[in-house]
């Protein structure tokens, strides 16, 4: 499996084996989380992961997460929801909580690498920020540029990005290459540069509760 995959796939499922448990989450969390299960030996978690392409269309979201769910619930003694609300209106929470799982705390995968807490002082400071997470990074062509049909259309970018003054790099690990692309990327998007880094935040804090 590549973390940057856009479809499902399960990583290490023991099915039937008592105190392990599901993540499931969220392809563009992939890389992050298995760096945290190989760093931390969290041997008992396991993964599988639903296409990250799925933020282009956030009402898909909660469906596939219930197929998934109810997919796995039989083979393991845990559910883990690695997905944030993602622009799911609060639907994805409340169709986890009728499902009887639990998810990541927060409304997007932006607040819980800084912190929840930590992105909800800096409140109005960002609010004509745009975020990029490391992901995000090397993926900025495939869902960000092409997407918004910038690459066929430049002309679109002070339209989708007149209001915003600057680009946030949230950085989960220490890269050169992707501080590189990530400054080129806000030059493209005609924004000013800030880089953040966060380390993986308060997903590290849900996974090592589990």
């Amino acid at each position: 499996m590549t973390p940057d995959d856009a479809t499902l796939t399960t990583e290490g499922l023991a099915p039937g084996q008592a105190g392990r448990v599901l993540l499931i989450a969220c392809g563009a969390l992939a890389r992050e989380i298995l760096q945290l299960k190989e760093a931390n030996g969290w041997d008992h978690l396991d993964l599988t992961c639903l296409p990250a392409n799925l933020h282009l269309w956030p009402e898909r979201i909660t469906p596939a997460v219930e197929a998934a769910v109810r997919k796995h619930r039989d083979d393991y003694d845990k559910l883990f929801v690695v997905y944030a609300d993602c622009g799911t209106g609060g639907q994805l929470f409340e169709k986890c909580r009728e499902l009887g799982v639990e998810m990541v705390e927060g409304p997007h995968c932006y607040s819980f690498f800084e912190g929840n807490d930590a992105f909800a002082e800096r409140g109005d400071d960002d609010m004509r920020s745009f975020f990029l997470t490391d992901f995000l990074v090397r993926q900025f062509d495939a869902f960000v540029w092409r997407p918004m049909g910038l690459d066929r259309h430049p002309e679109l970018r002070d339209a989708y990005f007149g209001h915003y003054e600057k680009l946030v790099y949230q950085a989960q690990t220490e890269d050169p290459a992707l501080d590189a692309k990530a400054r080129d990327a806000a030059e493209r998007l005609g924004l000013a540069y800030e880089r953040r880094f966060t380390g993986y935040g308060d997903l590290k804090t849900a996974l090592a509760r589990l």
